[in-house]
């Protein structure tokens, strides 16, 4: 059986741990930081065999030159020549076999060009989104457009509803502090809220979350809801769905 435990990281980050419980080898998901890495393998006695990369951003790349050094795992990143020590570069529709699960590649520019999101099917669905998709949110747009970002969304929107969701920050209350307004009467939003507040009141993490979920409680993935069009009409255009995406990110960005 396959299991994914987070590895807090840096200010924020999530460093998603995969292992299979009949194995000692491990593959981890955009490791920002080294040290915590290696500190988590050691006390659990295990090997790193295998590291997935999203994107290039530096919390999610900083740490791969000294894993690579001690480690020497499989390296598997996007098409960008500027990540040293990718050894396997995919891009969409490709498929890796990692940790005995077959991962199919999805190009999600937006945040940043070169961002990819690997899924696995099967029970339970497992999607590592990186920066594109966060829990009641999604990623600012530093290097894609709003239309890539938001066809970005739409290819993960479809998901299955049990589909779990291992996005890349701890950001989830200031998501949905955000989500209350721009759907101000949104239930499933305010008990997502509630049950977040408890977790973090625990030390524990509010990921991953689930598509169904996300669905219910994301407003960048409801873009053609009346509630939502009517909320953000005050803060731009809400004549389709992208405009609507379009001044919801903008909005979201000075909130």
């Amino acid at each position: 059986m396959l299991s994914v435990t987070p590895i807090p990281a840096l200010s924020d980050n999530y460093i998603w741990l995969l292992r299979q419980d009949t194995s000692d080898s491990v593959c981890v998901v955009d490791p920002g930081d080294a040290t915590t890495v290696i500190e988590w393998l050691e006390r659990e006695g295990l090997t790193l065999s295998t590291i997935l990369i999203t994107h290039h951003h530096p919390d999610h790349t900083g740490g791969l030159a000294e894993l690579i050094k001690r480690y020497s795992p499989r390296v598997i990143g996007p098409h960008n020549p500027a990540i040293s020590g990718i050894e396997e570069r995919v891009g969409d529709g490709d498929e890796v076999r990692v940790m005995g699960r077959l991962f199919e590649v999805l190009e999600v520019p937006g945040h940043t060009l070169d961002h990819i999101a690997f899924f696995t099917a099967g029970i339970p669905p497992l999607l590592f989104c990186g920066d594109v998709l966060f829990s009641g949110g999604c990623g600012r747009l530093f290097e894609g457009s709003a239309e890539q970002m938001h066809h970005s969304l739409t290819r993960l929107a479809p998901l299955p509803e049990d589909a779990l969701v291992f996005a890349a920050h701890e950001y989830t209350l200031a998501n949905l502090a955000f989500a209350k307004a721009a759907d101000p009467d949104n239930r499933d939003v305010r008990e997502a809220e509630q049950e977040c507040l408890r977790a973090r009141e625990l030390e524990r993490p509010t990921l991953p979350s689930t598509m169904g979920r996300e669905r219910r409680i994301n407003p960048f993935l409801r873009c053609g809801d009346p509630a939502i069009r009517k909320a953000a009409a005050e803060h731009g255009a809400t004549d389709s769905d992208l405009a609507t995406f379009t001044t919801l990110r903008a909005w979201k960005d000075a909130f």
